[in-house]
């Protein structure tokens, strides 16, 4: 398995939550827990995990507030894991966004497989070195250099710079301190009026040269590419 596939566990009991954590890690993937469940949704911005693990019974808010909240930031696979057994709610945590739902107790070797089977579905396109947007537009994350129409479209150092760090969270949002760290490891300070200017011309030039709104905005947040 990848060994850069992150999963956030959000689940209050700790003892499995811990034992979630080891058996993850024993097969390759990264994995880490949430601390503050009153605020979960930090977590996942601070963490850009590739998958969640998620309970419904915690503490604040439930399952079903977390998927909702996340929801508005990312399509990242979320996989329900919770004791509840009645109907109702399985159909609830699909219906608000949940891509599958396992129920306590449950076979660790089984939520591997579940875990996997999503992975491979969500992020196959990561398989090969370019990432497609339409039959069109494509990234290669290897040289940082955007095509559309088989054709290079000529970018700044600093502009692959910020279209390799959207990349490689597609789907997710990139907090515009993400992106000012980003292009700071270049030769150049970027302020953040800097950083506002560089993203304006980088639309321009996206939308002029192939004809989409590549970069998308989430106020309060950052940006992302779906």
């Amino acid at each position: 398995m990848d060994n850069n596939i992150l999963i956030m566990v959000v689940e209050d009991d700790e003892i499995l939550a811990n034992e979630i954590k080891a058996f993850l890690r024993k097969w390759g993937y990264k994995a880490e827990s949430v601390m503050n469940f009153s605020n979960i949704t930090a977590d996942y911005l601070r963490l850009h995990p590739h998958l969640i693990l998620l309970d419904i019974n915690l503490p604040y808010y439930d399952g079903f507030y977390w998927c909702t909240k996340i929801r508005e930031m990312s399509d990242i696979p979320i996989i329900y894991i919770s004791s509840r057994s009645d109907d109702s709610d399985k159909i609830r945590a699909i219906a608000q966004g949940g891509d599958d739902y396992v129920e306590k107790p449950f076979n660790l070797h089984v939520l591997k497989a579940k875990i996997e089977a999503i992975i491979r579905r969500t992020y196959q396109y990561k398989v090969k070195d370019k990432i497609y947007l339409d039959p069109d537009t494509c990234f290669d994350t290897q040289t940082a250099i955007l095509y559309y129409q088989n054709q290079e479209v000529d970018l700044t150092k600093s502009e692959k710079k910020i279209l390799s760090k959207m990349f490689s969270c597609k789907g997710e949002i990139v907090s515009r301190e993400e992106l000012m760290m980003e292009l700071w490891n270049t030769e150049e300070y970027v302020s953040d009026g800097t950083l506002t200017t560089m993203i304006s011309r980088l639309r321009s030039k996206l939308e002029s040269c192939c004809h989409n709104e590549i970069i998308k905005t989430k106020k309060g947040y950052g940006y992302y590419i779906e």
